[in-house]
């Protein structure tokens, strides 16, 4: 389904079979066009279980398009009447010298923020946790730090206390979307019969304007039921979850109890109810 070489990436449609060619610089024009407002390099992902051959000369793949996708990105110019950024990304699997290394080459271009990608593909975690630290002992301190595809909300909490900024993950409403819940009290697979009687709100917290507005029975109802409305409330519900753990953590920060906090809300919110 795809072929990666010197030039690119090339994928085979699914869909009609058609091929399509990602370069370093014509992804570039993609986001243009998107309007992202942080564009991100080309790289390749390689698996969590690469060998150190593979994952050395996919990191180096990694740094050739990177500096082609950097002189693209400088020679144009947005779409728009914004201004865009660039991310480059470092890889390197869990090796910490390959990691290392990235680290320091991608911070030599002096970008607006950079990416730590390839992790939460598969290693455990306590590899995941070693290489971001390794890497934030390299990426500049001033510049965000984005972790790709992190994570559960113990992952996010401690790549904080790790020194990231920035996260994106599918687990929020992808989880939601089959019926698990984040809350602060625990989590919740609201599919399971114990909660067919439950009539108190999906979160007693109240973090979501949802939250209380519909009950637990309710929700089990709607996804019994097939309605999509049980999917997208859902969604929302854990979207909104993160988003009041990501500024507790901030509000912690800033009063300077994180470490305490964090290591007692990751033990509340990750039991299975």
């Amino acid at each position: 389904m795809r072929k990666l070489t010197e030039n690119g990436a090339e994928f085979q449609s699914h869909i009609d079979g058609s091929r399509h060619l990602f370069t370093p610089e014509n992804v570039i024009d993609t986001q243009r066009v998107i309007g992202a407002d942080i564009i991100m390099a080309l790289d390749e992902c390689p698996p969590g279980d690469s060998d150190y051959e593979y994952a050395k000369k996919s990191m180096e793949l990694t740094h050739r398009w990177l500096k082609r996708g950097i002189e693209h990105f400088s020679n144009s110019k947005p779409v728009y009447d914004y201004s865009q950024t660039f991310f480059p990304i470092v890889q390197g699997c869990g090796f910490k010298d390959l990691r290392q290394q990235s680290a320091e080459y991608i911070s030599g271009f002096n970008c607006d923020g950079n990416a730590i990608g390839g992790l939460a593909v598969g290693e455990p975690e306590n590899v995941m946790y070693e290489m971001v630290d390794v890497v934030n002992e390299i990426l500049p301190a001033d510049k965000p730090r984005y972790l790709m595809g992190v994570g559960t909300p113990a992952n996010i909490l401690e790549a904080i206390s790790l020194g990231i900024d920035m996260f994106d993950c599918v687990m929020p409403t992808r989880n939601g979307r089959n019926g698990m819940l984040f809350t602060s009290k625990g989590i919740i697979n609201i599919k399971n019969e114990k909660w067919k009687n439950d009539f108190s709100p999906i979160d007693k917290a109240g973090n979501c304007p949802i939250d209380l507005l519909y009950s637990k029975a309710y929700l089990r109802h709607l996804f019994k039921a097939g309605e999509m409305l049980g999917p997208q409330l859902a969604s929302i519900h854990n979207l909104s979850f993160y988003l009041w753990l990501v500024q507790e953590a901030r509000n912690k920060i800033l009063s300077n109890s994180f470490s305490e906090w964090k290591n007692k809300i990751i033990k509340e919110i990750m039991v299975r109810l």
